[in-house]
């Protein structure tokens, strides 16, 4: 049975927003979207500019057809694309997302002049020296002592943490956030696993790993959370 609409118009206090049925043809598609267009009676009676949002869904788009689609959209005087919304992603976006959240376990020791850069979380089984560095784009946990540089969410990830077996780094940076170390740490037999994380007043705060369950409550890639 055919659908009876591929395209739907809804008004918004910001402009219109259009959504597009991803089900039928490209070309179905444009003749029904110009069509309605045309006759949109508040398209034609409007006389101020009015952003339009449009919504295609699952359907995949060729950047020429995304062009096309924001031309004859353009081409109602009063009409402006703000943005083009799919579910769609390419192969290199998917395969960018994967390495974004992916885990990469490194098993090393890093020396002083050393710098470990990777994409995603870093699982590091090794200490880091006084003068090496770690960065990762996602969180970093070092099964080890850290006592050189970590810094996690080198792309703005303000959620990013930072956690290690001993917690005694020359510096900390989260983000755009860095936190120096004191100028003494108490030797402690005792210690325990700490973590560091970017508090609500927009500090880099050491604390005890198990408060991550509270503060970091997405962190599940680890069976039982962390």
């Amino acid at each position: 049975m055919k659908k009876s609409q591929n395209v739907t118009i809804k008004g918004t206090k910001d402009g219109l927003t259009l959504h597009l049925d991803d089900t039928c043809s490209y070309d179905e598609l444009k003749k029904e979207l110009d069509r309605k267009l045309s006759n949109s009676t508040r398209v034609q009676e409007e006389q101020q500019l009015l952003s339009v949002k449009v919504k295609v869904g699952n359907r995949y788009l060729t950047k020429a057809q995304e062009e096309e689609l924001k031309d004859l959209i353009r081409q109602k005087r009063n009409l402006i694309v703000e943005d083009l919304e799919t579910n769609v992603i390419t192969r290199q976006e998917a395969e960018r997302l994967r390495q974004e959240t992916e885990i990469v376990p490194v098993a090393k020791v890093i020396r002083s002049g050393q710098v470990l850069e990777i994409t995603g979380d870093l699982l590091l089984i090794g200490d880091v020296n006084p003068g090496g560095t770690v960065k990762a784009t996602g969180n970093i946990f070092i099964m080890g002592a850290l006592k050189g540089v970590a810094h996690a969410g080198t792309e703005g990830n303000n959620e990013a943490v930072i956690a290690a077996s001993v917690m005694k780094p020359s510096q900390l940076r989260i983000s755009d956030c860095i936190n120096r170390a004191p100028d003494h740490v108490p030797e402690d037999d005792n210690r325990v696993m700490e973590c560091a994380y970017i508090s609500d007043n927009q500090q880099i705060v050491v604390d005890r790993l198990q408060v991550l369950m509270k503060k970091r409550p997405s962190l599940t890639r680890f069976e039982g959370g962390l």
